[in-house]
């Protein structure tokens, strides 16, 4: 792998990597955050609507 090209080819892979790297590491910190902020809701009472449907 020692083309003209190689430097270019490296780089925008790991740029790439990086990229999908911190999408990846978002939807884990988000899905966290949400998760708490849900657990939140239901400590003071508040419950999901479908829920409320499966009780009626």
């Amino acid at each position: 792998m020692s083309g003209a090209h190689t430097g270019y080819i490296v780089a925008a892979y790991a740029f790439a990597a990086l990229v999908v790297g911190g999408l990846i590491l978002r939807a884990v910190l988000d899905h966290r955050a949400q998760k708490r902020a849900l657990a939140d809701f239901e400590a003071r009472g508040v419950q999901r609507r479908s829920r409320r449907k499966a009780q009626s």
